[in-house]
This record gives structure tokens, sequence and C-alpha cells, in this order.
């Protein structure tokens, strides 16, 4: 895989996450697969809403997360057929106590500007956290266990060191 870092963050943002870019946009290519994927991250100094997404391209159909916050997924299916889809709320799932972190909410604090907040990665935050914890308590493996959790977080320290290396290309570590 290869990432490029794009723009700049203010001097404060960048000692703060240890990153001098605002933008960070990686391709990656896919074990036993002739798909390459892309993901780009964009938090700070950069003019347009937070987003963290994935499309899907395929030859029957594909699928954009929506690119404006609340105006729906693109879902084409079949030659020019396009149509705006909204995802189901998923907290009837959980238990009570965290269901409500699948909205986002709104935080009214002294100390910061008032702002929405939760539903992490489109509200899968709580379903992580409920099946941890039911793993521990039924006394069973998680569905995400080490390996998988560790696949997954370490594209994006890869990522990271690639864009921090003009681009090199990483080669990310198989933990299964």
């Amino acid at each position: 895989m290869v990432c490029h870092g794009s723009g700049r963050l203010s001097d404060d943002l960048a000692s703060r996450y240890n990153s001098p870019f605002a933008v960070e946009t990686a391709t990656f290519t896919l074990k036993n697969s002739d798909v390459v994927a892309e993901a780009t991250r964009s938090l700070f100094d950069v003019v347009r809403q937070y987003r963290e997404s994935y499309d899907v391209y395929g030859t029957k159909m594909s699928f954009e997360w929506e690119q404006l916050q609340d105006e729906g997924h693109s879902v084409f299916d079949g030659g020019e057929n396009a149509r705006r889809m909204e995802c189901p709320d998923t907290d009837a799932q959980l238990i009570p106590e965290i269901a409500h972190f699948t909205k986002r909410e709104k935080i009214d604090d002294p100390n910061h500007v008032s702002f929405l907040q939760g539903a992490g990665h489109g509200g899968s935050h709580p379903h992580l956290v409920q099946e941890f914890v039911a793993a521990i308590v039924e006394g069973r493996e998680s569905a995400v266990d080490a390996h998988l959790a560790a696949n997954y977080t370490c594209a994006g320290i890869c990522a990271h060191e690639s864009a921090m290396n003009g681009g090199k290309r990483i080669q990310i570590p198989d933990f299964e």
C-alpha cells in the first residue's frame, strides 16, 4: 500500500497528532484480488465536513457513502439507475444502556462550542463494545479477535508511515 499526505495542519495540531498533514490518502491492494481500496482521512484544517466512509464499486451494483451529512448514501443498481438510501439504525439490537450511542447527540459543554457528537463510524462503536463485553461474559472468543483487530488497525498505522515517508510502499503485516 501507499499513502500520500496533503496540505498542512496548524503547528498545535501537527504536534498533538504527530502528523503535518491535513489529509492522508491511501490505496491498498487487497490480498488475492485485483481490487484496490482507497481510504482518505481528513480531520482538521480542511474546508469540508468530517467524513469517514467507504465506497464499493461492482459490475452489478455500487454503493457510495454520503458525501454530505444527512443527505443519504447512494446505491447504483445497473446502468445509470441511482437512488439515495438511509441505512437503518440498529440500536434495537443493543442493550438499552448503550443503544442511544448509535445516534448523534447535541453536546452542550460550557468549555467548548456546542456540537454534535456520537454515532462514531456510522454507529458501530456501541456494537463493538457490546460484542466485546458479551464475549467475556459468555466465555467465548469475540467476533473481532486480536488478529482481526490488529489487521484493521495496522492498515491505518502503515498508511501513516507511508505518508510520513513520502508515499513509500509499505507491506502490511498479516496477523492471521
